[in-house]
């Protein structure tokens, strides 16, 4: 999608479907629903829009499928809303499809989290005290005067 035609339609097909979903589409099998990302083929007759839903009561995976049964029933509806904004010769094709991004974005925190609690378990187990000496930088060698020889004297 390297193609600047391609993109400013998946952005402007992205502001119309979140606009959709939030102002005229009312099932109340959706979800509080974000429309992460869309992307467009080269030739514009095809749309997969990536969303993510906030689930209130916790219950992820019925939250999910809800969304995803709310979204694939009002598919046309939200096609031909697209259709008219965009005044394009042809409609896309909407495929929604449930964004991965956040589970893989947990996941790596978790991973995160384990890997620093080591690292503080390893802290906490050697002693306070430095490998080599307090200041490992070398500084620069005072020069000392003659004059401050002839006083030592």
């Amino acid at each position: 999608m390297s193609n600047p035609r391609v993109r400013k339609i998946a952005d402007r097909i992205q502001v119309i479907v979140a606009e959709m979903l939030e102002r005229r589409i009312k099932d109340p099998r959706l979800g509080f629903v974000t429309v992460t990302d869309v992307r467009v083929t080269g030739d514009s007759q095809q749309a997969t829009i990536f969303y993510t839903v906030l689930d209130a009561t916790g219950d992820d995976e019925a939250a999910l499928a809800n969304t995803a049964a709310a979204l694939e029933s009002a598919k046309g509806l939200i096609r031909a809303e697209v259709a008219k904004q965009l005044g394009t010769r042809t409609a896309p094709t909407l495929t929604f499809i449930a964004d991965a991004l956040p589970e893989s974005a947990r996941q790596l925190d978790e991973v995160l989290a384990r890997a620093k609690a080591q690292d503080d378990a390893v802290a906490a187990q050697r002693g306070a005290s430095y490998a080599g000496d307090e200041d490992p930088y070398k500084k620069p060698r005072e020069i000392v005067e003659d004059d401050e020889l002839d006083e030592d004297d």
